[in-house]
């Protein structure tokens, strides 16, 4: 690896990193561009141990030894600078010691995620990032074998995403899938049963779904506020729905998907 010492935010080299608190930009740029940022040791960790491959990394010179550990052997410029070029490009004070820019790997077909799994999650338009990655984290610690999104859903990679799911979205094999009925066709194809997790007259309860679940199973979650899509809900084999008290009709999607998976894992 190559140190290079730079105290300009404005340097050429930086372009990676900077204005990250602009979501637009964010948004066009990882992408587009074919790159995504892990943030932290050790979410650059789980990013290595996966087999992703980094472009460069951002570090302060405290932080210098933990760059040299984690990149040992490996052909990669390491930009070093201070506290005040960090905030000044990012538009935050970088307290997590590392930034890497991540080169995005090729996202495997739906088909061969599914021949390889038994429990899967299906996450439809849930553009939130914090939700996105704490259900990740839920599903890696859970024991799904899976994660698929929707063409609409967030971005799992998105910088938010990756931290709140503790780099865990590198555990979990994810890809897309195509839209509703196209996705039910995909599913069903690799023999698995479609469980919609909503609030719906006639919905099955977790427990009695979990107490004969089906050999293979793909939850189905959808957003904040306006949940499933009809076509979810037509797609589906069964409407699940977690029972609830205290006049409380439902759960945040993300601890919606720890409950169900734990539910469902545990039969």
């Amino acid at each position: 690896m190559s140190f290079e010492s730079i105290e300009d935010a404005g340097d050429p080299r930086l372009v990676d990193y900077r204005d990250l608190t602009d979501v637009a930009l964010r948004r066009v740029m990882e992408p587009a561009g074919g790159l995504y940022i892990a943030e932290s040791a050790k979410v650059l960790t789980r990013a290595l141990a996966a087999g992703h491959r980094v472009r460069s990394v951002l570090v302060q010179d405290k932080w210098r030894a933990d760059a040299e550990r984690l990149l040992a052997g490996r052909d990669v410029p390491v930009y070093v600078v201070d506290a005040a070029v960090a905030e000044g490009l990012t538009g935050y004070a970088v307290h997590r010691g590392i930034l890497a820019a991540m080169h995005r790997p090729a996202l495997a077909p739906a088909a061969e995620l599914l021949a390889a799994s038994r429990l899967v999650v299906v996450l439809e338009d849930i553009v939130d990032h914090t939700n996105v990655g704490a259900i990740f984290r839920a599903a890696a610690g859970l024991g799904a074998d899976a994660v698929l999104i929707s063409p609409r859903c967030a971005d799992p990679l998105y910088r938010r995403s990756v931290r709140v799911s503790m780099g865990t979205v590198f555990q979990v094999p994810w890809t897309r899938l195509p839209e509703w009925p196209a996705a039910a066709g995909v599913l069903h194809g690799a023999g698995f049963d479609i469980a919609a997790l909503a609030l719906a007259e006639g919905a099955v309860a977790l427990d009695d779904y979990a107490a004969s679940r089906p050999g293979k199973v793909a939850l189905v979650l959808g957003a904040e506020g306006d949940g499933l899509s009809r076509a979810a809900l037509e797609a589906a084999d069964t409407v699940v729905t977690i029972p609830m008290a205290g006049g409380v009709d439902s759960l945040n999607v993300a601890a919606a998907s720890a409950v169900a998976l734990w539910e469902l894992r545990r039969r």
